[in-house]
């Protein structure tokens, strides 16, 4: 391949695909590579026996207005519609029902599918981890976990979490570092839990409800996943979201031990017997949700041909991390054609 032609891009999240589109669009090469088996990031769902269960996002909102514009498109393509129309909320109270203006959607029949749909056509290395950078005389190359290097490379976008995005930039860019460690980011366990037979009517809630936040105890949301858009015929699980402080308290136990705490806060909570479940289980999110405040594009571009985007250099929200790649594609795109 000429390095003049392809930019490669790490992580094949929101961030990394949406960059990847606009170069396409531009009549711009990339290549993706992410650590996993497919595209997804934080969209990731994950299919278990007689159920399909998303670990993170459970939703999105749409306030951006090229964002706005963004979801429209996919809504009229059927790959997103809006959920959830029946929220809730838990508190010291009891359950109340959630009103407000907000735009919520989810993909259709999962999380993922919005990701693969984006993925389409683009150059995609699954199960390939980046574990260094060189910068040689014909571009850039990058060295995997099993030895293998790609290559050359005019520039280098890397959308991964910060505190992996810091390992590959610091021997090459003190100011893309600096950046870096300006992020923190807060992990996350998803718990899930499958049940065949459907949850139990509460008193004064909706027998249909879809979602709730929960601002009382460990977890922070519950969702159940067979009331998502394009899921009607799986059976009843739930995606059970740990609140900041027990993500972070619980940060190094174990996953049967966690999603057995998640479904015992769940259960505290719904004042009904909950069946048992056939399935359970628990995933980490090391690096879920930036915090703090950031300033610039949204994104980060130096002149080593080296670039950062993700939600950690705008707001935490998913929209935000389209955004960031996006708008980086755009400012790649102007760069090269310059």
């Amino acid at each position: 391949m000429s390095a003049s032609s392809c930019i490669a891009i790490i992580g094949a999240g929101l961030s990394g695909l949406a960059c990847a589109r606009v170069l396409a669009d531009c009549g711009i090469s990339s290549e993706i590579f992410d650590k996993a088996r497919g595209p997804g990031g934080r969209l990731t769902s994950r299919q278990l026996p007689g159920a399909v269960v998303d670990l993170g996002a459970q939703y999105f909102t749409a306030r951006e207005k090229r964002f706005v514009s963004q979801v429209d498109a996919w809504c009229r393509a059927g790959l997103v519609a809006p959920w959830p129309e029946r929220l809730w909320r838990i508190d010291a109270e009891g359950w109340q029902l959630h009103r407000d203006a907000q735009r919520r959607f989810s993909a259709v029949p999962r999380m993922s599918a919005l990701t693969r749909a984006m993925a389409e056509g683009l150059t995609l290395h699954t199960q390939t981890r980046i574990t260094g950078l060189e910068q040689c005389a014909d571009g850039w190359w990058l060295a995997d976990d099993k030895g293998h290097h790609h290559g050359p490379y005019t520039r280098v976008v890397i959308t991964a979490p910060t505190p992996q995005a810091l390992e590959l930039v610091a021997p090459h860019d003190a100011t893309l570092a600096a950046d870096c460690r300006a992020v923190t980011q807060q992990p996350c366990w998803a718990g899930y839990a499958l049940f065949d037979e459907p949850l139990p009517a509460l008193p004064g809630v909706d027998a249909d409800w879809q979602a709730a936040f929960v601002n009382v105890g460990p977890l922070g949301v519950v969702s159940r996943n067979d009331a998502k858009p394009g899921r009607q015929t799986q059976g009843e699980s739930l995606t059970l979201l740990a609140g900041a402080k027990a993500s972070a308290d619980w940060l190094e136990d174990d996953a049967d031990t966690v999603a057995s705490r998640l479904l015992s806060a769940f259960e505290s909570l719904y004042a009904q017997p909950l069946p048992t479940p056939r399935l359970l289980g628990a995933h980490r999110w090391r690096y879920a949700k930036p915090v703090g405040e950031t300033t610039g594009p949204g994104y980060r571009l130096s002149a080593l041909g080296l670039a950062l985007a993700g939600d950690a250099f705008r707001a935490s929200r998913v929209e935000d991390a389209w955004l960031s790649g996006h708008d980086l594609g755009q400012a790649l795109a102007v760069e090269i054609g310059q």
